[in-house]
């Protein structure tokens, strides 16, 4: 049996009629930037978030840069963020000019560690982007106090946690705004790179559009100088379709996720956590094993089933940030998660079967 460790084929052929009309219907009307199909889309997906704004964007980096740059965030500034996500994150703040500054991590949700937020902040602290990593909600209550407490900006990155929740709010709709990715693999993904910033905050949301169009509030008037990065039309059409299958996707992702806890029990290792009142997507399913990760994963290959690292190494480790000097017990939990978590194959489509299999092959394995 040949397990990917995720199957994006399997869901087009799902959707198949549909996604080829929602393409064609693009081309024969050459709405390819702007146009129906997006406006749609940015209109669907703000209520999707449970928002009033939606900003279709060229991809989850540029969402994450605009976003900063529309809070007024530059060089000067610092902003907080976990030390384990994809570099994204950290990457777009230094894009904008500020400096970044990392939090280890809670070694449960893998998540920013709530507690470790307020020594971090300073004079230069303007704003918090908390990461929805593997599609499980960060601790938000914490972290909206500490905020209104030092009249910080919160930034949700939400490039993993399409339609997650955190105590009956969406993701996207908690913080001053949210920032998605479209990458293909994502829950709600594109046929290429696409992205998205939310709001409720209109003079933000029209802030963060300007700057996504050459800060054009016509087509050859310029208030200042943006950046290019728009959703095209193709994609758009293609994510107002998915859209409406990804409530659905996500049960049959958390069906699945349930599914390997129940057989992975009794087994040495560490399955997901889920803190009280949430709803996880599984974005991706991470396991923990405190030693032979790489020969589970090289026995597991062997057998047929594809996994991951999400993330071999914690963002502060990485050779990019050598300038911060950091020592080495600042992000004693992020470093040794980097060294044991291990991504299962996930996917609305898995079946029974499939994670049957792959469960049966871990025990064997440590048997």
């Amino acid at each position: 049996m040949n397990i990917p460790l995720v199957d994006l084929h399997e869901q087009y052929i799902s959707i198949k009629k549909e996604i080829d009309r929602a393409m064609s219907d693009v081309i024969n009307q050459t709405a390819f930037i702007g146009g129906p199909f997006h406006k749609s889309f940015e209109k669907s997906f703000a209520d999707f978030c449970g928002v009033q704004f939606c900003v279709g964007v060229g991809n989850g980096t540029d969402a994450l840069y605009i976003a900063l740059r529309a809070m007024g965030i530059g060089p000067g500034d610092e902003v907080i963020t976990s030390a384990n996500s994809f570099i994204a994150t950290s990457e777009a703040i230094r894009m904008a000019g500020a400096d970044v500054v990392f939090i280890d991590i809670d070694p449960g949700t893998y998540n920013i560690d709530t507690a470790k937020i307020e020594e971090k902040i300073t004079k230069r602290t303007k704003a918090i982007i908390p990461v929805h990593l593997y599609g499980q909600p960060a601790d938000m209550d914490p972290i909206l106090s500490i905020a209104k407490k030092y009249n910080l900006k919160i930034l949700e990155d939400a490039a993993q946690a399409h339609g997650a929740e955190y105590r009956g709010q969406k993701i996207g709709s908690i913080g001053d705004a949210a920032c998605f990715s479209f990458y293909p693999g994502k829950n709600l993904g594109a046929y290429g790179d696409g992205g998205a910033i939310v709001s409720n905050d209109s003079t933000f949301a029209e802030t963060a559009r300007m700057i996504s169009n050459h800060g054009r509030i016509d087509k050859y008037d310029h208030k200042f100088e943006g950046i290019n990065s728009r959703l095209d039309g193709i994609q758009a059409a293609i994510l107002d379709v998915k859209l409406k299958y990804l409530p659905e996707w996500t049960e049959l992702r958390r069906k699945n996720a349930s599914l390997y806890n129940r057989l992975l029990k009794g087994i040495p290792l560490r399955s997901p956590e889920e803190i009280p009142d949430i709803k996880a997507v599984y974005h991706l399913y991470v396991i923990r094993v405190s030693e032979k990760r790489e020969e589970l994963q090289k026995y597991l290959k062997s057998n047929g089933v594809s996994t991951g690292i999400h993330y071999p190494i914690a963002l502060p480790n990485l050779k990019a940030y050598d300038y911060l000097k950091k020592n080495d017990n600042d992000f004693n939990e992020a470093t040794k998660a980097s060294k044991e978590i291990l991504s299962l194959p996930m996917y609305a489509e898995l079946t029974e079967n499939q994670i049957s299999y792959i469960t049966d092959k871990i025990k064997m394995f440590f048997s």
